[in-house]
């Protein structure tokens, strides 16, 4: 029997800009329905790797593979993403920021739906406002709300998509701590309901360990004080954190 193939595979992975390596012999599997945290310190290459499996930046040796297929060089619907800084359109309300990437998946020429698919595209932009609490807030413009309000629009921005995984930059690191300990269970919750295999890059390694199911460690293995660019990090620890992967879980 065969083993599975993982939804995504980085294989001897390097990334360079001009003389500073900053991934070097990268190796990762990553199974559907994981929630994956990945920590490390600034400027190993945590946000450089995420932008790689978005399809925005190529390796230039190695390769990742999309459930066993070469890894799209361009962002796509199977991907959605939310930074720190809030992503949303602030001439759009609410409910425009929702309905509008359901709009430009729909009619990618036009960028608008008309009659009967709007109105199903609106009303499945209301659900998914009321699931991330948002509900009350549809006619209102992203400068009336909070960062953790934004932060909830960028998520249901990017959930009306239907992505297979959710890729997320240190999206909560510019809250409070109320609040992200708030965003940290709304996350849980979309992530169980919508069966996303999630990869979120954090500076804080008690949210690594509270959210995910397995926490990758980047670090550099090697380092020259004269040259300290010449090596890049890779995976130094992968951790398994002995949780459920409850969006495979039976609905």
């Amino acid at each position: 029997m065969s083993a599975q193939v993982p939804l995504i595979e980085a294989r001897n992975v390097w990334k360079r800009y001009g003389d500073n390596v900053v991934l070097e012999r990268l190796n990762l599997r990553i199974e559907e329905g994981e929630f994956c945290a990945v920590v490390g310190a600034s400027g190993c290459g945590k946000t450089t790797f995420l932008r790689m499996v978005l399809g925005e930046e190529p390796p230039d040796r190695g390769e990742i593979l999309l459930a066993g297929q070469p890894l799209r060089m361009e962002p796509d619907a199977e991907r959605g993403i939310v930074f720190q800084r809030y992503s949303v359109f602030p001439h759009l309300t609410v409910l425009g920021n929702v309905m509008l990437a359901r709009e430009l998946k729909g009619s990618k020429v036009l960028g608008r739906l008309f009659g009967a698919r709007r109105r199903a595209a609106k009303e499945e932009a209301l659900a998914l406002l009321s699931q991330v609490g948002l509900d009350n807030a549809q006619n209102r413009y992203p400068s009336e709300l909070s960062g953790g309000m934004q932060q909830r629009l960028a998520l249901a921005q990017s959930l009306i998509a239907r992505p297979r995984i959710l890729l997320l930059d240190e999206p909560f690191g510019a809250l409070d701590p109320g609040i992200r300990h708030d965003m940290h269970r709304l996350v849980t919750t979309l992530w169980q309901e919508h069966r996303l295999t999630v990869l979120m890059i954090t500076h804080d390694l008690k949210e690594g360990f509270a959210l995910g199911t397995r926490l990758f460690v980047f670090d550099k293995v090697r380092a020259d004080p004269q040259a300290p660019n010449a090596y890049g990090a890779r995976v130094t620890y992968d951790l398994p954190l002995n949780k459920q992967t409850a969006a495979l879980a039976p609905a």
